[in-house]
């Protein structure tokens, strides 16, 4: 029997106890997932493999020579007789967990050939659960991966299903609008045709009655005119009666003549032969000149067909004059009643002229009519060349007004893309100027940031002043006993313009400090807060600041402040929270540290603790914790 069997070929590398590559072969079916075969090829199982089937290739070059013979296998599997077979042989006579030999073999019309043949063994238990539990697995995989792309496909189904519906909506409300735009307008132009419909008929009256008068005098007008041709020509009938009796008596004359003639033809033809052997001569002269003759021809025949070609050209014209005119004719059907009277009346006059025709056919074959009729001819030719002059100055001046489109057309090919590069200018600087428009309104929310927080220090400076000027009667009661206290600070404002919480200014820091005890190193240790209160503290005065606090007294924070403080649920000083940094906070721009010894302070610090003109350029240095 016939199987579809999926080949797994492994390269597995166990590094204990020792480096070893062993190749893992697995066969399974797709329709039966208990048929399961295994075969684990090592190193030295390969070489004794080799021996034994006489194989020329390493451990390292199998694993591919061996899937090479098996996509030589699938290629001939739909062949009537395939070259090469992947034969699978078990000893039992059904697929009963046995060993299994697999065969590849070569056909040829000598000999079965067995390239390879390897035994496999059949799965166990719990190497089919294994192989099971993948399979199960990759399903499952397969499975969460079918169901995401389906509610992917089905919001996207669900979102164009939208689109679409409004879309319709849409262009069923612009559909409407468009029938009731063209009602509107179908109305209009019934009106306002049926008013031009009107007018037309009237002028059309007019035009009927002014070519029926036109017609009665030109149908006048031509009986007269048929009237005097009759005389004339009768008047010419006498004339030529009177010539045809000169002409007969002439007749009689000639005859007379031709037997004085024949009477001297004796004579004349000996001087015929004489006259022959001339012509000899002159027929020899007449070949050359034939020849001259016949190459004259060739040119007027190259003439004649290019006169032609010209007429044909001329006849073109004609036809599109004459379907210029059958538009026309199509336009004015109203005239065809007239034009048909006309027409009888003209078939009239043809029948008439065709009488008289017929009387003066014998009277036009004289010499006189001939004549003239060379002179028309003339007159015809210098007509033609005047038409063909005409011609070629009007393909001039179409060849050049062409060539002016052509440069028409190229300029506003120009103007068109000067227009687009232009556009696309006009894009950049709007975007430019949204950018700009967003950096002001930054910019002025950061000004009223910086304004808030320079009012705020503003009111905190004037607080800080009137406690001292409260404080220094109590300290002088005190006996002039100078304590550090922690340095407690306000709550820290709220800004509603920002909407955002912004870090402490060092500037507060050192205004709080303006009065620290005397060390002798310039240093001062930060005393231990209070449970219920977030501190902070100068870790590092210069010393001519401390040179300053020596000359102003010490004051301390009246204990009743605090005790107030507390009753009343506030807390001294920031909380932890305002000293750590925030991504969403903005630094107070224009407050560096130099603006402690600045003129801006001065008038803010008390007249003892103003620094000195020396100690203007020294800074002071704050940490904060955290």
């Amino acid at each position: 029997r016939r199987l579809n069997v999926r080949v797994n070929i492994e390269l597995l590398s166990i590094s204990n106890p020792a480096h070893k590559k062993d190749l893992a072969v697995r066969l399974t079916d797709d329709t039966d997932p208990f048929f399961l075969y295994n075969l684990v090829i090592s190193e030295e199982d390969f070489q004794s493999l080799k021996s034994q089937q006489g194989l020329l290739v390493d451990f390292s070059a199998f694993p591919q020579k061996f899937i090479d013979l098996l996509q030589q296998c699938i290629q001939e599997q739909n062949k009537d007789i395939p070259r090469f077979l992947l034969q699978l042989v078990s000893s039992a006579p059904a697929l009963d967990h046995t060993p299994v030999s697999l065969n590849v073999v070569e056909t040829n019309p000598f000999k079965h050939l067995t390239h390879l043949s390897l035994k496999f063994l059949p799965g166990t238990d719990g190497e089919i659960k294994k192989f099971l539990a993948n399979c199960l697995k990759c399903l499952k995989e397969d499975k969460m991966m079918l169901e995401e792309k389906l509610k992917k496909t089905e919001e996207d189904l669900t979102r164009q299903l939208s689109y679409t519906q409004q879309s319709l909506s849409e262009k069923s409300w612009e559909l409407d609008k468009l029938k009731n735009e063209w009602t509107s307008y179908t109305t209009a132009l019934s009106n306002k045709h049926s008013q031009e419909l009107t007018s037309e008929k009237e002028r059309a009256l007019q035009a009927q009655t002014q070519y029926q008068q036109q017609h009665e005098q030109q149908k006048k007008e031509l009986e007269n005119l048929h009237q005097k041709s009759i005389q004339q020509l009768q008047n010419r009938l006498s004339e030529l009666e009177v010539i045809n009796k000169d002409l007969t008596e002439r007749r009689y004359k000639g005859d007379s003549t031709v037997r004085e003639l024949k009477a001297k033809l004796s004579g004349l033809e000996d001087e015929c032969q004489r006259a022959k052997q001339e012509v000899l001569s002159l027929r020899r002269e007449n070949a050359t000149l034939d020849a001259e003759c016949h190459e004259k021809e060739k040119l007027i025949n190259q003439l004649q067909t290019r006169v032609a070609v010209l007429e044909q050209e001329i006849k073109d014209k004609d036809q599109l004059i004459t379907r210029t005119k059958e538009v026309l004719d199509a336009t004015q059907e109203q005239k065809v009643i007239l034009e048909e009277s006309t027409e009888e009346k003209q078939r009239h006059i043809e029948k008439l002229e065709t009488t008289i025709k017929s009387l003066s056919a014998e009277l036009l074959k004289a010499n006189e009519i001939i004549k003239k009729l060379q002179g028309d001819l003339k007159t015809l030719m210098s007509k033609l060349k005047l038409k063909n002059t005409v011609t070629i100055q009007q393909e001039k001046l179409l060849a050049e007004k062409e060539e002016k489109l052509q440069k028409e057309q190229r300029e506003l090919q120009e103007m068109g893309q000067s227009l687009r590069m232009k556009e696309q200018e006009v894009c950049k600087l709007q975007e430019q100027l949204e950018s700009t428009i967003q950096k002001l309104e930054e910019s002025k929310q950061l000004l009223k940031t910086n304004e808030n927080v320079i009012t705020w220090l503003n009111r905190q400076l004037s607080e800080v002043q009137m406690a001292k000027k409260l404080d220094t009667p109590a300290s002088a009661h005190a006996g002039g006993r100078a304590a550090v206290s922690p340095l407690s600070m306000p709550d820290r404002p709220s800004f509603h313009s920002s909407g955002t919480n912004h870090p402490i200014s060092p500037l507060y820091a050192f205004q709080n400090f303006l009065e620290p005890t005397h060390s002798k190193n310039g240093n001062s240790q930060c005393p231990v807060p209070k449970a219920g209160t977030s501190t902070f503290c100068l870790v590092q005065f210069n010393s001519q600041l401390s040179k300053l606090s020596r000359c102003s007294d010490a004051h301390t924070v009246p204990a009743a402040g605090h005790t107030a403080n507390k009753e009343n649920g506030d807390q001294l000083g920031l909380e932890s929270k305002y000293f750590k940094k925030k991504d969403d906070s903005i630094p107070l721009r224009g407050l560096s540290q130099n603006t402690l010894n600045s003129e801006y302070l001065r008038p803010y610090l008390p007249a003892k603790a103003q620094p000195s003109p020396k100690a203007a350029g020294t800074p002071a240095s704050a940490y904060f914790p955290g």
